[in-house]
């Protein structure tokens, strides 16, 4: 490096040329400027890693939400160490995955943030930003935007995890009471019809035995007398053949299958009852703890949430067309042009005055891309006078051989014909 008398440039470390590199600036122009261009493009490259880190976090998160197993927002209410730990519950495999994601996402947003920033302008030079300057920044600040606004949901959500879980539960809570009083009303107009259809079997059936037991009494009656006569033996036959009938009635194929088919439809019901808590921990999304961060913050909160991330991903960008220009960029602008000289490149500058504005009016001239292009042409041209002299000498040399020697060039077929 160059040493100066009026002034030593600070050396940089290794931390500071990171973020020079994350910045993408010249760290061969920025050793040789000002200490004041060094902490502009410092400060610039720490807002991208910025950036990159939060948005990691925020795909991370993002995921797992996604991604986690399904339950109740807040598992039980017993007790103040309950609630602890349900909240602290982490599932270790979606846990792994999400940090794989959010490193992968974080160093997407952080690549296309450098590549937005490092192709931003640096406009005219001056504080001032310019309707024209603003214009050509428009397409790189609508794409900051878009970041922006995938980084901030994903936080805000984390922010209010608290309030948002106590409020899904009781969502899920009326969603599973919801479920199951839909389940209720499936299952019953089933139960009810085969109720009915049991009611016939069991109203005979009370019959025989209400017939039974009158029997049975009447016999009791008959036999109070010493011996048991005839008319307490019909009795006691009747009563036989009853009870029989009875014993039937409740081994009657259709009785029994219908009972059956009752209690299939019990299991079921109990089954979708026992899911609905299930089916409720469903309600637990992204989208649905979006919707619920700004019920509970407001829009004020949540736009203001929204406009942090916004100035934070937006800063570069403007940054740079802020920028007063340094001896870093007139250095750079002198490297660029002794590079375009060297490889033969002219600009002619605004050489073009008609076009519409918004187009190329700058003349670009290839001198070395020209010198080879005419060297190539003059060879070309060489070669076809070239071959143009030798077929003309050769057909010479012919004309003179056939001169001095007609006969060896004609046939004795060609002769034999003439005459």
């Amino acid at each position: 490096m160059h040493q100066r008398d009026f002034y030593q440039t600070p050396k940089a470390g290794l931390f500071m040329r990171l973020l020079w590199k994350a910045a993408g600036a010249d760290r061969y122009i920025l050793e040789r400027s000002t200490y004041g261009d060094q902490m502009k493009y410092l400060c610039l490259g720490g807002i991208i890693v910025a950036t990159g880190f939060m948005a990691g976090i925020a795909g991370g998160f993002a995921f797992y939400t996604i991604f986690e197993p399904r339950g109740n927002a807040i598992d039980s209410f017993k007790t103040a160490a309950d609630i602890t730990s349900s909240y602290d519950a982490v599932h270790t495999g979606t846990l792994i995955k999400s940090i794989i994601f959010g490193t992968i996402w974080g160093l997407i947003i952080f690549n296309i943030d450098r590549f937005i920033v490092t192709s931003t302008g640096k406009g005219d030079g001056t504080e001032d930003i310019t309707g024209k300057e603003f214009k050509s920044a428009l397409p790189r600040i609508i794409m900051g935007s878009i970041i922006a606004l995938t980084i901030s949901k994903p936080v805000e959500i984390r922010m209010f995890k608290t309030e948002i879980d106590v409020k899904l539960h009781e969502k899920q809570m009326e969603q599973q009471q919801i479920y199951k009083a839909k389940t209720d009303s499936l299952f019953n107009s089933e139960l009810a019809k085969k109720d009915k259809e049991i009611a016939k079997f069991e109203a005979e059936l009370q019959g025989k035995i209400k017939r039974h037991t009158d029997l049975e009494q009447q016999y009791i009656e008959e036999a109070r007398t010493i011996t048991v006569g005839p008319r307490a033996l019909a009795v006691k036959a009747q009563m036989i053949q009853v009870a029989a009938e009875i014993e039937q009635d409740k081994k009657n194929p259709d009785y029994v299958r219908i009972k059956k088919e009752k209690e299939e439809i019990e299991k079921r019901r109990e089954k979708a009852l026992n899911a609905s808590e299930k089916v409720a921990a469903g309600l637990d999304g992204l989208l649905e703890r979006i919707k619920l961060a700004h019920e509970i913050a407001g829009w004020v909160i949540s736009l203001f949430i929204t406009l942090l991330f916004l100035a934070l991903e937006l800063t570069p960008i403007f940054f740079k067309l802020m920028l007063i220009k340094g001896p870093y960029d007139y250095m750079e602008e002198n490297i660029k042009e002794l590079i375009k000289a060297e490889r033969g490149i002219e600009v002619q500058y605004n050489f073009y005055q008609g076009e519409k504005e918004g187009h190329e009016r700058d003349k670009v001239v290839q001198h070395e891309a020209l010198r080879l292009l005419k060297e190539k042409i003059q060879i070309l041209q060489s070669q076809s006078d070239i071959s143009e002299q030798a077929i003309k000498s050769w057909r010479d040399i012919k004309m003179q051989e056939v001169t001095a020697n007609p006969g060896s060039y004609i046939t004795d077929s060609d002769t034999k014909t003439e005459a």
